[in-house]
């Protein structure tokens, strides 16, 4: 998301950060065979570490992205309030192949880490038509001044 952000001239106007839902993973490296397909597809996810979202940070935030339900419903579960809830939403809803009525588990981008290196290359491709999606809105929204 951090390269359509700066690819789309918006790096000054929106900040893009990463973090999970559990805490089992923090201060790691992104696992290696995603670091390999990152690579591979010309991004650097070597520098990656895992950390866990705050709920501290909803004032600060307009927009949290879930990769899948399950995320998504953790974090409003962790939103102070409506408002904060609101600001949640799965990645792949920004996806323009997905517009329309889809069913939450059809938003969902699984996890591939007990697949083979190929779901991986899948995963990231879903990611990326919707980073597409998002950054086309965020352009979209940030023209009109919203």
């Amino acid at each position: 998301m951090r390269s359509r952000i700066e690819s789309a001239g918006l790096a000054e106007l929106v900040d893009v950060d990463s973090a999970g839902t559990g805490d089992w993973h923090i201060g790691e490296h992104a696992d290696r065979r995603a670091v390999h397909v990152l690579a591979a597809h010309g991004y650097d996810g070597s520098t990656h570490r895992a950390r866990q979202f705050d709920p501290a940070w909803f004032p600060e935030l307009d927009l949290v992205v879930a990769l899948d339900g399950g995320h998504a419903r953790t974090v409003q579960i962790w939103a102070p309030d409506d408002a904060q809830r609101a600001k949640v939403h799965l990645l792949r809803s920004f996806d323009p192949q997905f517009a329309g009525d889809r069913l939450p588990a059809e938003l969902d981008i699984r996890d591939p880490y007990y697949d083979g290196p190929e779901a991986f290359d899948e995963i990231l491709g879903q990611i990326e038509a919707a980073c597409d999606g998002l950054t086309a809105r965020l352009t979209t929204m940030l023209a009109v001044g919203l």
